[in-house]
């Protein structure tokens, strides 16, 4: 069910064309309404797009009854992206075309990654300097668990060890170093990992966490050869496995080439080596870019063929003045050859919220630009696409109304008079 939370003449009017489009709707008095009217089959509430219609209150209650709110008017789009909303579309927009928005936001909702899809290491690296890396691993862990895929989330970090601070799990929890001292021992299997790890639950779904040592000069116990062990346990007991791991990875240092000895950087290496994919995460300004550039070919070095997703955190005007995108990428391209990137915009509000809660901000700020920006990058990270189409196992998707639906916004894309509203008729 649709909520239609417009002026009364508009309410009814736009409700009568959803109904005739196959949308079950119902027109009521308004946004201030729209929580009174909140129960388990609403689905989506249409709004005005202003400040005194989408307030904190309305926002919440849509979030806690998992319900989307779809804007109708003209607004100014930076207010939408702050609060992690969709383009408005216009005030008069007809029945077919709020139709189709509303069919276009659903889609995301279930297309889930396919189970026999093979396990995955996924690991998240960066440069010195704290360009996100713990806050990419652990919003990517909540999104890829949100595709329905039993997600762990490891803290492989050796210098400066983070995750069970910012999930607000206790530092003396046995961890990624008992799974470790359980793999020189061939003890580990699922049943050790899913006891040595934490449960952690955030956005309405939950995943597995192995935090990482409580004190860093601990680094001998994260050897090379226990961390290949470790990898290898997890790939039979999660799908995802998501690793949080150091900046340095010479592991390779001339001074002891020639040694027999645990290395500093050893676990952050063997992530690295064994890892299906790297997630590598920039911070958006002069430091962090230069960081990265200098760090970004040992580590290519290092991993040979694996596909590098690069990261390029916290984009703001402020560092780089106008035009941050356009910088940082001809930056990439020019030093690096870097030419696919995926920018996460800078959002302190949502920062503050997860450090001040030590929670996940799909759990505090759902609606954050930056949450939708990690969930972007978790479907781009998708093993293979869903096979089912996003109506899959609906009834109301394969019905005649939403195939003579997408048959007549088909016609509208290949008709040179798409942008007359007449011709959608």
């Amino acid at each position: 069910m649709v909520l239609v939370a417009l002026p009364k003449d508009r309410a009814d009017q736009l409700a009568a064309e959803l109904l005739l489009e196959g949308v079950d709707a119902v027109a009521i008095d308004g946004p201030s309404s729209v929580r009174e009217h909140l129960h388990a089959g609403v689905d989506a509430v249409i709004v005005p797009a202003s400040r005194d219609a989408l307030t904190p209150d309305l926002i919440a209650a849509c979030d806690r009854a998992g319900v989307r709110i779809v804007a109708l008017g003209d607004s100014d789009s930076r207010l939408l992206a702050r609060l992690g909303l969709p383009s408005a579309l216009r005030t008069d927009a007809p029945g077919w075309e709020v139709a189709a928005a509303l069919h276009a936001e659903a889609s995301p909702a279930v297309a889930e990654t396919p189970r026999s899809a093979s396990p995955r290491i996924i690991a998240v690296w960066g440069p010195q300097g704290a360009p996100g890396r713990s806050t990419v691993a652990i919003q990517l862990a909540v999104e890829l668990a949100r595709t329905g895929r039993r997600t762990a989330l490891l803290d492989a970090d050796t210098v400066a060890p983070s995750l069970a601070l910012l999930l607000g799990l206790g530092d003396d929890a046995p961890g990624i170093a008992a799974a470790c001292r359980r793999a020189e021992t061939a003890a580990l299997d699922s049943a050790e990992l899913a006891r040595l790890a934490a449960r952690v639950g955030a956005g309405g779904v939950e995943f597995d966490v192995l935090c990482g040592i409580n004190r860093p000069t601990r680094w001998p116990e994260l050897s090379a050869h226990r961390l290949h062990v470790l990898l290898a346990a997890c790939r039979e007991w999660a799908e995802e496995t998501v690793v949080d791991v150091a900046a340095a990875v010479d592991a390779d240092d001339e001074a002891t080439y020639d040694l027999v000895g645990p290395r500093r950087h050893a676990a952050t290496a063997a992530t690295l080596a064994e890892a299906d994919r790297i997630v590598a995460v920039a911070a958006a300004d002069p430091v962090g870019i230069s960081r990265f550039l200098r760090d970004h070919a040992e580590v290519r070095r290092l991993v040979g063929s694996t596909p590098i997703t690069v990261v390029v955190n916290a984009v703001r005007p402020g560092p780089l003045g106008i035009d941050a995108r356009g910088q940082v990428r001809r930056t990439l391209e020019r030093f690096a050859g870097i030419t696919d990137i995926v920018f996460l915009p800078f959002d302190q509000r949502a920062a503050d919220a997860a450090l001040l809660h030590a929670r996940p901000m799909a759990d505090l700020t759902p609606r954050s630009a930056l949450v939708a920006g990690v969930r972007r990058l978790a479907l781009s990270l998708s093993p293979a696409p869903a096979v089912a189409a996003p109506t899959g196992g609906s009834s109301r998707g394969s019905s005649p109304v939403a195939r003579r639906l997408r048959s007549a916004l088909a016609a509208l894309a290949g008709s040179p008079t798409a942008g007359d509203r007449g011709s959608a008729s």
